[in-house]
């Protein structure tokens, strides 16, 4: 767990997180690394000693949270974290085949050849050592970063900063899901498979060639979060 910092509470110094932001990003990096279960029914006095933010930011964190849907507020009672299902897969998966498949059309045509190929190397790299080693927490933690690099570089290729936005909150709906899914090596392979089939479409400049091995992967990862594979 990252060591927090007094200062980041400091909003006196120059440039500093509002304490609203602090507790919004704490709230959820205690849900990301499990100090706050899934689904878990907590107190708002609770909450505020695992994040370690005042009560008045933390409400503000957890209006807009409870916005984003991630949480639900009951008063006087406690606060109520989502937990991931059905509706939430298939919604989270609907989202971005929508919004990535007329993103990577364009990073397949206008992308920059040095970043595919920087992206297909890793991803090779990586195969090899899961193939060879299977897998562990450094493992797992690549994977992850480049899943975020990979469809982040995606989305970006649309320059569209509404969409980044909201793409950003879908990812937290994403990492939820994540949490109540085993990664085994046959899991990680076949996702670094998809991906490169991705980046292979993406370096030839074939956007048709990008498009469905997009939706392909989007339809495996899905089965994979409900369990189906």
């Amino acid at each position: 767990m990252p060591e927090r910092r007094s200062a980041s509470l400091n909003v006196a110094a120059s440039g500093a997180p509002r304490l609203s932001d602090v507790a919004y990003e704490r709230i959820l990096e205690s849900l990301f690394e499990r100090r706050v279960p899934v689904g878990a029914f907590i107190s708002q006095n609770e909450l505020c000693a695992i994040v370690d933010v005042p009560v008045a930011p933390l409400r503000d964190a957890l209006r807009v949270l409870e916005t984003e849907g991630i949480l639900t507020i009951h008063p006087r009672s406690g606060i109520q974290f989502i937990r991931p299902g059905l509706e939430l897969t298939r919604s989270t998966y609907q989202f971005r085949s929508i919004v990535e498949r007329a993103a990577v059309r364009v990073f397949a045509e206008e992308g920059d050849e040095n970043v595919t190929n920087a992206l297909e190397v890793r991803h090779s790299r990586l195969l090899r050592r899961v193939e060879r080693d299977g897998i562990g927490p450094e493992q797992i933690q690549e994977m992850d970063a480049l899943e975020m690099e990979l469809h982040g570089q995606i989305i970006q290729a649309l320059r569209n900063p509404l969409i980044e936005s909201a793409y950003r909150r879908m990812h937290n709906y994403l990492r939820l899901l994540r949490l109540e899914r085993k990664v085994t090596p046959p899991i990680m392979t076949r996702t670094l498979k998809e991906h490169l089939d991705i980046l292979e479409a993406c370096g030839t400049r074939n956007p048709d060639a990008a498009e469905k091995a997009l939706y392909a992967h989007f339809q495996a990862a899905m089965q994979r979060n409900l369990g189906l594979v």
